[in-house]
């Protein structure tokens, strides 16, 4: 483990403080969950500045696939400030960007030929995966899905299906998107459904021929940690290759080990022609990357991708940490081993808590939908209830879904036994009390 923090000697500010101090200098569109402030974690823990101890099953949103300051991450940035902080990679270069280019294009799906661009955030990939399409295809249109989320910024909000909170209030988008609905058999979507749609677009909205990309979540985040069937993923294949269309894999959240794979697209027996990742790749950093087909991503002319901090050289070395502790200390298999004893947990416990209406996910991408047994509706109040006793008893938890009735389970894959079977133990008894109130 890392060696000991200095602890803060002098008085900090309460939680109650900082929020008021948060309210009159930060904007209310910056949504915040938590009503207490951290101070500081290690690996599965953290501690807000009042001393109070959490276990994050949160991880900055899927970011933190090794945990709060892993030695090796730790270590790389040190080494990196030693050396330097910046010199922008289209100014002067430097071989980590290669090399860790050179190890993507290896642990990514396919042994075609490869090469990858390097960003800031998930939504900047997406802006750039947008770009590399229309530029590879030379057509416009884009075909998302229900539910997605691809980002925060216009057109990365544009292709997102999901309007709270994301699209309130910024229209108008970026045109020539377009939504089919995601196969969710659950909510009576068959995959069926969904082509039939996407044919629909080619028939009233825009021709095939025009259709530059389609991208979606093999396992949707935001929408609810719904994983794509896999005729689904097929067919779409099929029909990206009968029209043309390049088939585009957001993999912002999936990526790095998630769902017990280096990627989602493991999973599947086809292979995209771009993916898009982010978050768990470089243990809390910004970094984010599109690596596609090299001729597909040869087509914007030099000058046309990058960045100002794109690549950032401390973010790179980070990455490069994550690749080496998710190899060395087998944390895709433990992925597996993790997600399956949640799942059994989630389904032991279903059998007292019958707002439970599904238990999914591969790896460690788990999810929990909450329905209200009497009407079979989305139970957004019971997932906050939850959500609001587990926080009570130490436990973050983050909910998703289009009707905020999912919990989603985003614990650092090297946590320790002990706290995950804590934090099993308190999720079992904050839905109890969930019932009760």
């Amino acid at each position: 483990m890392n060696a000991p923090m200095k602890q803060n000697t002098q008085a900090k500010a309460s939680n109650a403080d900082l929020h008021q101090r948060r309210l009159a200098a930060t904007p209310r569109g910056i949504g915040v969950m938590a009503d207490f402030f951290i101070d500081h974690a290690e690996n599965a823990e953290l501690w807000d500045v009042e001393g109070r101890r959490f276990i994050d099953f949160a991880g900055g949103i899927a970011v933190l696939n090794t945990g709060h300051r892993h030695p090796k991450v730790v270590a790389a940035l040190h080494a990196q400030v030693e050396r330097f902080t910046h010199s922008c990679y289209q100014v002067v270069p430097y071989e980590s960007y290669v090399t860790l280019a050179e190890k993507i294009n290896q642990i990514t799906p396919g042994t075609h030929a490869k090469k990858t661009a390097f960003f800031s955030t998930g939504a900047e990939a997406v802006e750039n995966v947008v770009k590399i399409a229309r530029s590879a295809t030379g057509r416009s249109g884009i075909i998302a899905f229900s539910g997605a989320f691809h980002g925060r910024s216009m057109m990365a909000a544009a292709l997102t299906g999901k309007v709270a909170p994301y699209k309130i209030g910024f229209g108008p988008f970026p045109g020539e998107i377009f939504h089919a609905p995601f196969p969710i058999p659950l909510h009576g979507v068959s995959v069926e459904d969904s082509l039939n749609y996407i044919e629909h677009i080619f028939k009233s909205e825009i021709e095939a021929k025009r259709v530059a990309a389609i991208i979606l979540e093999p396992v949707q985040g935001e929408g609810g940690f719904y994983m794509a069937p896999p005729e689904f993923m097929r067919a779409l294949r099929k029909l990206c290759d009968e029209n043309g269309i390049l088939l585009v894999a957001d993999e912002v959240q999936t990526g790095f080990g998630r769902t017990g794979k280096w990627f989602a697209m493991n999973h599947y027996d086809v292979l995209p022609d771009i993916m898009t990742m982010a978050k768990s790749m470089a243990g809390g950093t910004t970094l984010s990357a599109v690596c596609g087909r090299a001729e597909i991503m040869d087509a914007p002319a030099p000058g046309g991708l990058g960045g100002t901090y794109a690549g950032n050289p401390l973010a790179i070395a980070a990455s490069h940490a994550v690749i080496a502790a998710i190899e060395e200390e087998g944390l895709i298999a433990r992925a597996n081993q993790l997600g399956e004893k949640l799942k059994a947990r989630l389904q032991a416990i279903n059998k007292s808590v019958p707002q439970i209406a599904d238990i999914r996910g591969p790896g460690s991408m788990i999810a929990c939908e909450f329905n209200d047994p009497k009407t079979g509706m989305p139970d957004a109040e019971f997932t906050k209830r939850v959500q609001a006793e587990a926080r009570n008893r130490g436990l973050i938890l983050l909910t998703c879904g289009v009707y905020f009735n999912v919990i989603r389970f985003l614990y650092p894959l090297t946590i320790a036994d002990a706290h995950f079977d804590e934090a099993l133990n308190i999720i079992e008894a904050a839905m109890v009390v969930a019932i009760e109130r």
